[in-house]
């Protein structure tokens, strides 16, 4: 099968998945909600930093210390304070400084709104339920 041919099926099946006419949003966002969700985004839109909100999401007790974060990477001390800087303007984490170290916590209502933004109409109650008789769908190249 064609290239063109893949990405039609692929769009066919996640049009009967989302649904044809069904809005993607619950209601359009307001232009100051997209200046301030833009700003999130554009940290997240980061490697580096969508990692780092990673681990210090997912590290044991909710928080993680500037010095469990900066042996992940092959990059310098000041670089990793830049993207945690960057993260922490945009809201996303929040730091607390214990002696010489500062740990960090991910703001978990902010990547609900976050989250609320991404979640389509129709799956209000259940976002991540796919009906059963509905395959994946595949994964095209581009």
């Amino acid at each position: 099968m064609s290239k063109q041919g893949d990405e039609e099926r692929v769009l066919a099946q996640l049009a009967e998945v989302v649904g044809c006419c069904e809005p993607l949003a619950r209601e359009p966002l307001s232009a100051q909600q997209s200046i301030e969700l833009s700003r999130v985004f554009k940290a997240m839109g980061d490697p580096v930093r969508l990692r780092l909100l990673s681990l210090i999401a997912s590290h044991v007790g909710g928080e993680a210390c500037v010095c469990d974060l900066t042996d992940v990477f092959d990059l310098s001390g000041p670089t990793i304070s830049h993207h945690l800087k960057v993260l922490r303007e945009a809201g996303l984490i929040t730091g607390e400084r214990r002696g010489t170290w500062v740990y960090y916590r991910v703001r978990p209502e902010l990547l609900a709104t976050v989250s609320a933004v991404l979640v389509p109409a129709t799956a209000q109650d259940s976002p991540a339920a796919v009906p059963a008789d509905r395959e994946a769908l595949p994964v095209v190249e581009a």
